[in-house]
């Protein structure tokens, strides 16, 4: 299959949870081939498989499709450690062919440089009190406990999915400040590392925009937003939202299907705005 983008960025799939959305990204990586294709962290959840999580075979069909990739295509994967796969510390740096796993990249494409890294080491509370994280994390699965039978209500109601948890912490005054924190902070990392932008993920709000001159960007998650970030072949960034590139699948398929909306929400902050690409078979 020909690649449609030079590159794709995926994070926070969250493999082991209920919540996590592995049939959704098994579907979305089949129609988006990338010569590149970077897991930006917390693809498995290693802190919740040592609690109450379990491994599910939708879980294993994801690297069973990047395995089948890496073998039949002329790909290259790369697979970065986050807080909650921290478990590969133990084997980095670990390189296999076109397959690497690393702590952080350097994406040199159309003559700029992007650092990449998932983030967790720039957020206080998971390197320094990271029991506290973890307590925060005993909270945030409760919420994508109530999101999933939220969503679940929604489906019967045949009304589109809502990232019910996504909203709640767009209003807590708290969690906006961390977020923009977060991002100044990673835009100083990359200017300090001679970049032109820094591709990140961890904190689960997809973003791309400007900061101080850098090109700040983040691949959302695969458990709220159902985002990722593609790569053009003429080396634009945009952010696809799963849900919407969906609708449009599901329209084109369906002739008979009432025309879908596709304007952008104008409830999304800044730099979060849907890209709908041409879907394909």
């Amino acid at each position: 299959m020909n690649p449609r983008f030079k590159t794709v960025v995926i994070s926070d799939l969250h493999l082991g949870i209920k919540s996590s959305k592995a049939k959704e990204v098994v579907r979305f990586i089949k129609h988006h081939p990338a010569e590149k294709i970077i897991l930006n962290g917390d693809i498995i959840d290693g802190w919740q498989l040592r609690k109450s999580g379990s491994w599910k075979k939708k879980h294993t069909r994801f690297f069973k499709l990047l395995l089948k990739m890496l073998s039949k295509e002329d790909i290259q994967v790369i697979y970065l450690r986050g807080n909650h796969d921290d478990f590969l510390d133990e084997v980095l740096p670990l390189e296999i062919g076109n397959f690497s796993i690393r702590r952080d990249y350097i994406h040199e494409s159309f003559g700029k440089k992007y650092y990449v890294v998932h983030g967790d080491i720039f957020d206080s509370i998971t390197t320094k009190l990271k029991w506290l994280a973890k307590l925060g994390d005993v909270g945030y699965t409760f919420l994508l406990w109530v999101n999933r039978f939220y969503n679940n209500y929604r489906t019967r109601k045949g009304l589109p999915y809502y990232s019910l948890s996504q909203q709640i912490k767009l209003k807590v005054k708290s969690a906006v400040s961390f977020i923009s924190d977060f991002e100044t902070e990673l835009a100083a990392v990359a200017k300090h590392k001679k970049c032109d932008g820094v591709i990140t993920g961890h904190i689960h709000q997809p973003a791309n925009k400007m900061i101080g001159g850098i090109h700040y960007l983040n691949s959302g998650d695969w458990v709220e937003s159902l985002t990722a970030l593609v790569e053009t072949f003429d080396g634009e960034w945009k952010i696809i939202y799963f849900e919407e590139w969906e609708k449009a699948r599901r329209a084109e398929n369906n002739p008979e299907t009432l025309p879908v909306n596709l304007a952008i929400n104008p409830k999304l902050p800044s730099g979060m705005e849907p890209y709908i690409p041409m879907v394909s078979h």
